[in-house]
């Protein structure tokens, strides 16, 4: 189960990708049609600094990343006591990639495919983690 939002505000989302037009674009529709609060990483490894540092409501993260890429992150994170508890969605590109994900027992929530709908991208991922809109 999602935590409860962040109190007194707007739901906080980590977005993390190696691309800046996709973190561009998911952070502007995060924020303006989700009306989130949202924050950027740039590989798997920055992704888990700002998590522990900025406990967001939830992580939106690339599979294929230089460095560490999403799933490691994704397992690390599930393996720190601090963090463990922030769910994560994949982003990813490749349709094996997110059949393997989902198959692989990865602790995620979900899987998102790029390309995304900026003007469903909230409700998509309001769907996986479990918030009502």
């Amino acid at each position: 189960m999602s935590p409860a939002p962040s109190p007194g505000g707007p739901r906080r989302v980590l977005v993390v990708d190696d691309d800046e037009l996709i973190l561009e674009v998911a952070e502007m529709s995060l924020s303006m049609v989700g009306g989130w609060e949202v924050t950027t990483a740039t590989g798997g490894q920055e992704a888990l600094d700002r998590c522990a540092r900025e406990l967001p409501d939830a992580v939106v993260m690339d599979v294929m990343m230089p460095g560490m890429d999403g799933s490691t992150a994704a397992i690390l994170m599930s393996q720190d006591p601090a963090i463990s508890h922030i769910p994560v969605v994949l982003l990813t590109a490749k349709a094996q990639a997110a059949e393997d994900a989902q198959k692989s027992g990865l602790p995620v929530v979900g899987v998102l495919a790029k390309p995304f709908d900026p003007m469903t991208l909230p409700a998509q991922l309001s769907t996986l983690l479990g918030w009502t809109a």
